[in-house]
């Protein structure tokens, strides 16, 4: 399988109170995120992370990611250091991407584009890093934990998430 996700801000106190996230505090936050990511990744899995990984030293880095499931690839955010972007445990890391699943081509950027390559031959721009405040556009969706249930999620569940309407739940 192969899920996305963005901006999950490990260890960044910010998020609690400017994303209004529904922990009691940072270390709450960061276990609820891992569980959530490994109750759906396993280890076969691929992951995409668009950008914002974590704040802290490389070691804490480090750590978060041997923790969580999943073959790695990050897609640099605005808030990615150099610790992040060098750390070994990514399998690749980048600026942008254009990959495919299942047959749907993707373009993969942190941030939200007006116009993506292959936009009027049907490819999807997933991004992260508006934390779900952007009105969304047609083939276009904010991967992010703020605008899915604090988990990688899969093509499938992004798509269908614009016709039946995805809510935050309360963790």
């Amino acid at each position: 399988m192969i899920f996305f996700t963005s901006d999950t801000h490990f260890h960044d106190p910010r998020v609690l109170r400017l994303d209004r996230r529904p922990f009691a505090d940072l270390a709450a936050h960061d276990e609820a995120l891992v569980a959530a990511w490994n109750a759906v990744v396993g280890p076969g899995d691929e992951v995409w992370h668009l950008g914002d990984f974590a704040r802290g030293s490389p070691d804490l880095k480090d750590a978060l990611l041997s923790r969580l499931d999943g073959t790695k690839h990050l897609i640099s955010g605005n808030n990615d250091d150099r610790a992040t972007l060098e750390n070994p445990r990514w399998r690749s890391v980048q600026s942008y991407a254009e990959i495919a699943v299942d047959g749907t081509p993707l373009v993969l950027c942190h941030y939200a584009f007006r116009t993506w390559n292959g936009m009027g031959r049907g490819a999807v721009n997933l991004h992260g890093h508006s934390h779900a405040r952007l009105k969304p556009i047609a083939r276009q969706f904010d991967v992010g934990v703020d605008a899915f249930p604090f988990r990688p999620v899969t093509l499938a569940e992004i798509l269908a998430s614009r016709r039946r309407g995805t809510k935050r739940p309360d963790v």
